[in-house]
């Protein structure tokens, strides 16, 4: 058995990096297409992309370019929404537009800057928007009677 029957650290670096080149260049595409130029819905394009390449390789644990039926249901299992195959199969389907039974990541991008809500799409933002909010910590400032409403 040579060295490379086995995916290691420097091949999968490698093979992350590729991946990340790929969806820069899927990114680039998006914003070079002009349909999201209006400002109004689309007001910070360039850090919504990165944010969503870097959920999309979060998600896709073997960087094959698709995020299949497991890696979507570690996915949610992560995220506190355990889903059953059933339901994970109609979340793929309600994205997939290729009929391949994965979630490429121009479908992934389709389904996060596109107008029509899918459950997968809800969920995400959701988790998004919770992550977000950082609670305070450390210890509490002094206050006094003046800072009081």
């Amino acid at each position: 058995m040579t060295t490379q029957d086995h995916q290691g650290g420097k091949r999968f670096g490698a093979l992350r990096q590729q991946q990340e080149g790929n969806l820069d260049e899927i990114n680039k595409s998006y914003v070079a297409s002009g349909d999201f130029d209006d400002e109004d819905d689309y007001p910070d394009l360039n850090e919504r992309l990165d944010s969503y390449k870097k959920q999309f390789m979060e998600f896709d644990e073997n960087h094959s370019g698709d995020i299949d039926i497991m890696e979507l249901k570690r996915m949610m299992e992560k995220l506190g929404q355990a889903k059953t195959h059933l339901e994970l199969k109609k979340m793929i389907a309600e994205v997939d537009t290729t009929n391949s039974g994965t979630i490429s990541y121009p479908e992934f991008l389709t389904m996060m800057l596109g107008k029509k809500s899918s459950v997968l799409k809800l969920i995400l933002m959701f988790e998004e928007k919770k992550k977000g909010k950082a609670k305070a910590t450390g210890v509490a400032p002094k206050r006094d009677l003046s800072s009081l409403p």
